[in-house]
């Protein structure tokens, strides 16, 4: 089975090493971000608001830090904005009501909004015009949703005629775009909110259990699967109405080894992959 090794990305600097990395992402212009605290969070009881670091290393290696005041998610989501501002929002909500969910931040590390997008947070990410995508897991099955910093719901999946969109395994953001992969049928999915006459085309497809996705023109890449298949990367075209598979192999860390537990993104031709400790973010490319 034919190997494709990941491509080391970028690294949180070993001076912030002693801090627990709540969690990372990358955002839509390439720049990779760690939340970082003092302690890793308690697994039960209230939250109490918390001081939090961003340490961002840009696709230059530029490193800057930003301190964000009163964090309240324990287990939390985090994306950067256009304007140099961050997101950071709680998978879980007791209630639907509750109104700070969601933290907005701004590039000082103010918070200036707050709001809820649902419970069982599966993905967020934003896109270039500084839109918040959020797809849930399960245990919300309301789909894929998109919104304004300031929590305006801008789209929602509702109507979309996704065939068995029940959770949404994967999600890539790139420019004003969305891809998804979701379960229970596993289309391929394209949502253009500004293309006003079709802002929502699908394809079939029959990879199953797919956690990322990566699209490229007419190619397309499937990261992830059940059981054996964690590490599967599937390669595809798409043809008229479905996703015909060219390739499968494995996805491999930049020594061979197979990734452990893992965090990954999708953007554009992009999958980003960051295994334990969650210090380094490696890359495979569909475009190269």
């Amino acid at each position: 089975m034919q190997k494709t090794v990941l491509v080391p990305y970028a690294r949180l600097p070993q001076g912030h090493h002693d801090r627990h990395v709540l969690t990372s992402t990358i955002d839509v212009f390439g720049a990779a971000h760690w939340l970082l605290a003092e302690r890793a969070p308690q697994p039960r009881g209230d939250v109490q608001p918390f001081d939090a670091l961003v340490v961002s290393v840009d696709p230059a290696g530029t490193v800057e830090r930003t301190e964000l005041s009163a964090v309240r998610a324990r287990w939390p989501h985090l994306d950067r904005l256009p304007d140099g501002g961050f997101v950071v929002a709680a998978s879980r909500v007791h209630r639907d009501e509750d109104a700070h969910q969601v933290q907005v931040f701004d590039a000082l590390g103010r918070e200036t909004s707050s709001f809820c997008v649902g419970d069982a947070i599966e993905h967020l990410l934003v896109d270039e015009a500084g839109r918040i995508w959020v797809g849930h897991f399960d245990e919300n099955p309301v789909g894929i949703r998109c919104w304004t910093a300031t929590g305006g719901l801008v789209w929602t999946s509702d109507g979309a005629r996704i065939p068995g969109l029940f959770d949404c395994y994967a999600l890539n953001v790139s420019g004003a775009a969305a891809w998804a992969c979701p379960y229970t049928d596993f289309p391929l999915v394209e949502i253009r909110p500004d293309r006003t006459d079709r802002p929502v085309r699908v394809w079939a497809n029959r990879v199953r259990g797919s956690r990322a996705v990566a699209v490229h023109g007419e190619r397309v890449a499937f990261y992830g699967g059940y059981r054996g298949e964690r590490d599967r990367l599937t390669h595809g075209r798409i043809v008229e109405a479905s996703v015909e598979s060219t390739d499968v192999g494995v996805l491999t860390l930049p020594d061979g080894a197979a990734p452990g537990r893992r965090r990954v993104v999708g953007r554009g031709s992009r999958i980003y992959v960051q295994t334990e400790p969650f210090t380094a973010w490696g890359v495979f490319d569909l475009n190269r």
